[in-house]
């Protein structure tokens, strides 16, 4: 028993702290830097909508700011089988914006939009973006002088929680979100991102290929083709697009789970990510698996803690369960101080692992998850 408790904190341990502390020494032994330079090749924006009249507006007025040449530039919207407001305002941009209007009556599904999006494509570049984040005017130039070097084949852009006036936010899934950014950016320093940013990230038109039907994780799967073909996938933190730091919770935990399972569906999807010919299988396993495994690492933590004798194990399992109870001020509504802060991430913790096992009990139920607006 004893051995479980401290396999399962090392579980814990690494993939909390461990991965990140040797991607740090790999970096700093092993520095791979991007070179980087002046670059606008064309370029085709992405855009795969459903029923999202509330924000598709400003979201198209956000891509006529950025700063880059506008005959280097194209949209590409497809509208997957909306049913407010979207078509009207595509209608009417059509002949503002540089680019394509794809209207589908019938709604496929995000994957199906991306790739007749992707088919339309034009530019050397393809840059993905969702309606709700606002990208800022510099990014776009940003993305593109990562693509000066040869090597690179795919850029991701960085994801801020807030809003450019007040910064980005700090609490609950602000912090996680920050620490994943830092795994990205020692990823990138080194070698290459396990994934992208699904709200602004770039790839050369060449490695793309076409996304399975019900593709849950196009911002993974891509990225790891372009890896595939030889290609180095990198962070680009001056790219930016800003989001809401909190969608409510219950659409937080649904977002959660639809991720979490997308990481299951890839397995099945591209098995070969786990195969010896992944060049970046001992990243994989370590940035994305690892975490499905680690509800179960605390659950056999605690329990462990709380059976076996001693000093040592009793002060664990006091500081679990002082943990795991602190989540519950935050359900109960403390707003203000040093104890609401670790209320908000503990509750944050424990939403992230309990969505998790959700996640795990859709993919061995064959249900499926659907596609959040």
């Amino acid at each position: 028993m004893k051995s479980l408790f401290w396999v399962s904190a090392a579980v814990v341990a690494y993939v909390y702290f461990g991965y990140a502390a040797w991607l740090f020494l790999r970096a700093r032994c092993r520095p791979k830097p991007v070179r980087r330079a002046a670059f606008t090749p064309s370029v085709s924006i992405v855009l795969v909508v459903r029923n999202e009249e509330k924000v598709l507006e400003r979201k198209l007025q956000d891509l006529l700011r950025l700063d880059y040449p506008r005959e280097q530039m194209e949209w590409v919207v497809v509208s997957d089988g909306s049913r407010d407001g979207t078509n009207e305002i595509l209608r009417r941009h059509a002949g503002t914006g540089p680019g394509q209007i794809i209207l589908r009556p019938e709604a496929g599904g995000k994957a199906a939009g991306l790739n007749q999006a992707i088919a339309a494509a034009r530019g050397e570049i393809v840059l993905f973006t969702d309606a709700r984040q606002e990208i800022e005017p510099q990014a776009l130039r940003c993305l593109m002088e990562n693509f000066a070097d040869p090597d690179v084949g795919c850029v991701s852009g960085e994801l801020m929680l807030g809003n450019p006036a007040s910064g980005e936010a700090g609490k609950g899934m602000g912090l996680y979100w920050r620490v994943e950014k830092m795994i990205r950016q020692l990823e990138s320093a080194s070698g290459s991102v396990i994934g992208a940013t699904g709200a602004i990230y770039a790839v050369r038109r060449e490695f793309l290929v076409s996304l399975p039907a019900e593709t849950i994780l196009d911002d993974v799967y891509i990225p790891m083709h372009v890896i595939q073909k030889g290609a180095r996938v990198v962070f680009e933190a001056g790219a930016r697009a800003w989001d809401l730091p909190d969608q409510g919770r219950e659409r937080e935990f649904a977002r959660k789970v639809r991720t979490l399972s997308g990481n299951y569906q890839l397995l099945e999807l591209a098995p070969w990510l786990l195969r010896k010919t992944n060049p970046v299988r001992f990243e994989l396993v370590s940035h994305k698996l690892l975490r499905l495994l680690v509800p179960f690492a605390l659950a056999a933590s605690l329990l462990t803690s709380a059976l076996i004798p001693g000093p040592v194990y009793r002060i664990f399992f006091a500081l679990q369960v002082l943990f795991y109870g602190s989540s519950l001020l935050a359900l109960g509504g403390i707003k203000r101080g040093p104890l609401a802060r670790m209320a908000d991430v503990a509750l944050t913790f424990v939403a992230l692992n309990t969505a998790a096992v959700v996640a795990l009990a859709n993919f061995l139920s064959g249900r499926k998850v659907v596609w959040l607006r």
